[in-house]
């Protein structure tokens, strides 16, 4: 959506404040955790939800693994948030290596617990195959909307690529993929993480143009180790910039300078999308708490009483 000449005034006047003066505490946000693996792990992901509940998100998201051992983590994670944190919580749900039965039976198995919104991905597959769809599965993301949607009233979440998804036959394709997956009964469309707020607003554009006006959320990925971020960026084709290595080097033995030039680079892109109209994140959390609540912070939320 084209923001208005109130909206650009508005983002004119953030620009020209510092990064810490008072915003309208407008902004929302939502989270994204991945189900955690071990005892401990178990520990740490708790903590983050319950540092970040009462930031009042409009969702928390759970991210979802093909193999079965994964699968039932996840829906213990999110059953667990539903029941104790009394979060809206979302579910991802992808088409690897399942059946559109077996996918029905996880559905409805977190409908039956309470959970209302799902996040619907093509998903990838294990490492070093090409993904092919299940015999008896969901051709993709398009199919597994429309077959949600036929099973009950979820709201449904799905993934957008700013810089094109490494798939892709080219943008043009990408984004046409995205549209067909909102015809098929999508809310909204969340983005892989980028690290340039030009990036986001540039997809916009382009978004728009292809006569798509459903909600898309920026996803925002702190950064705290270059290393494992341009891992995870080059399974996904985004671009990290040569000055992010050059702005954590050195940083290795110094972990909590690390993270305050992790929040401060992070809450920079996202002060700069708020002044470009944005006012939902969503925040890549790593299953950590600190540099998202920070940036939370900086936006001009309060962690108050949980509504």
């Amino acid at each position: 959506m084209t923001p208005s000449l109130n909206q650009l005034e508005e983002a004119r006047r953030a620009l020209d404040t510092p990064l810490f003066a008072d915003l309208a505490g407008d902004a929302q946000v939502s989270f994204e955790f991945f189900p955690p693996s071990t005892e401990k792990m178990a520990e740490t992901l708790w903590g983050a939800v319950e540092t970040l509940a009462p930031l009042n998100p409009r969702f928390v998201s759970v991210t979802y693994g093909a193999g079965g051992s994964t699968r039932e983590r996840t829906h213990a994670t999110v059953a667990r948030i539903v029941k104790e944190a009394n979060l809206p919580a979302a579910a991802h749900l992808t088409c690897v290596n399942a059946s559109k039965a077996e996918i029905a039976d996880v559905a409805n198995a977190y409908w039956d617990v309470g959970v209302r919104h799902i996040v619907a991905l093509r998903g990838d597959p294990p490492a070093g195959e090409t993904y092919a769809p299940h015999p008896e599965g969901y051709q993709g993301a398009v199919d597994l909307v429309a077959g949600l949607r036929a099973l009950h009233p979820f709201e449904i979440s799905v993934a957008a690529y700013p810089e094109t998804h490494p798939q892709a036959l080219s943008a043009d394709a990408d984004i046409d993929n995205l549209k067909r997956k909102l015809d098929a009964g999508a809310t909204r469309a969340i983005t892989q993480f980028f690290f340039s707020p030009e990036t986001f607003f540039r997809f916009r554009d382009k978004v728009a143009a292809a006569g798509i006006t459903a909600e898309i959320l920026p996803g925002i990925l702190p950064v705290s180790n270059v290393a494992t971020t341009r891992r995870i960026a080059g399974q996904c084709n985004t671009a990290i910039p040569d000055w992010m290595d050059r702005l954590f080097e050195g940083l290795d033995e110094h972990p909590s300078a690390r993270q305050l030039v992790a929040a401060t680079v992070a809450a920079e892109m996202s002060r700069r999308l708020y002044a470009g109209g944005v006012r939902h994140f969503h925040f890549y959390t790593l299953n950590r708490a600190e540099l998202s609540y920070a940036i939370c912070h900086l936006l001009g939320l309060r962690g108050g009483a949980k509504a």
